[in-house]
């Protein structure tokens, strides 16, 4: 299970999101503060985004750091064989193919340009709402943790975004424009939650690369009335400082994270503060009844109460409220 697929993977799902015609609910709140707002540097990348059929793979191109800056160097230092193979699958506009063929053949200021147009790209579409996202993602990662701990492997699958995925053992569905058999040959799979994404599920993996680890990237919104909260770039609620009055802005942090199950150790590096620190809230959550803590061999795992998720639920639908839309 990862975090994320990446800044620069992120990024190009935006771009492809950004070039529909029509868009979920969740994400027309973020089309509305980014359209039009692209710069002109921003165009290399733009152009390389398809009408139809798949796109590029940043992925494999860009890597999975959730930095932008790695990220833009990672695809300056792609082997070139490499980007010649993504590109060459994908369905450009004729009128930009050209310039595809001019990446694919290595040529040097193309590639920078692309680096820049990946970096002003992000600047506008990912990376103001990025500390919120990254946060939805991390809470993700811990909820399919959680339900790995509870229900092992197979009732993970069993769960993951149905009705687009269908655990047949021993054979993962995932409803695809396309009939295509992966056979995974001991490798194993990597899910990866995503932001840009809804109702869709795609495999990224280097075919050429048979040590590579196939990722199948999962949306990560799929409750319209959250996701639109995503879109206001972390400054929070007046419910969310009212919370923060009566429990202490972190005790009321730690509460928010533990709505999708985490331990102590990754309690603590989430919201920068020490194991002990982590702790002592965790004790007096426990204490007043909001979560409940469970051991599982040599670590545990904390989760809100009905009385904590009451508690959540309450302030949580009165921000709703104020982000109708």
């Amino acid at each position: 299970m990862a975090t994320t697929i990446g800044a620069a993977a992120e990024t190009y799902y935006s771009l492809e999101m950004l070039s529909r015609r029509s868009l979920a609910v969740p994400f027309l709140p973020w089309r509305t503060q980014v359209a039009g707002r692209l710069p002109q540097d921003a165009k290399p990348l733009t152009v390389l985004v398809p009408d139809h059929g798949p796109g590029l793979d940043l992925l494999t191109l860009a890597g999975d750091s959730p930095d932008i800056d790695q990220a833009v160097d990672t695809l300056l230092r792609a082997p070139r064989a490499r980007v010649r193979r993504e590109l060459e699958v994908v369905a450009f506009d004729p009128a930009h193919s050209s310039w595809a063929r001019t990446v694919a053949e290595g040529d040097g200021e193309a590639r920078r340009q692309l680096a820049t147009a990946l970096a002003a790209c992000h600047r506008v579409t990912v990376g103001p709402f990025w500390p919120a996202a990254r946060s939805h993602l991390e809470a993700v990662r811990a909820q399919y943790a959680r339900t790995f701990l509870e229900t092992g492997v197979e009732g993970l699958l069993a769960t993951l975004c149905p009705p687009l995925v269908r655990w047949s053992p021993p054979v993962l569905e995932v409803r695809h424009p396309r009939r295509v058999d992966v056979h995974l040959g001991g490798r194993g799979l990597v899910l990866a939650p995503t932001v840009f994404s809804w109702r869709e599920l795609s495999l990224l993996y280097d075919p050429y690369d048979e040590e590579s680890v196939p990722r199948l990237t999962v949306p990560a919104v799929t409750d319209p009335a959250y996701g639109s909260a995503l879109w206001h770039g972390g400054n929070g609620t007046a419910d969310d400082e009212a919370l923060g009055a009566v429990l202490g802005r972190t005790r009321a942090a730690v509460l928010h994270l533990l709505a999708y199950g985490c331990g102590t150790t990754e309690l603590a590096g989430r919201l920068g503060i020490t194991p002990a620190a982590a702790s002592q809230h965790t004790k007096a959550l426990r204490g007043a009844g909001l979560i409940t803590t469970s051991r599982r061999g040599g670590s545990v795992l904390h989760v809100t109460t009905a009385l904590g998720r009451e508690l959540l639920g309450a302030t949580g639908e009165r921000a709703r409220v104020g982000r109708s839309f």
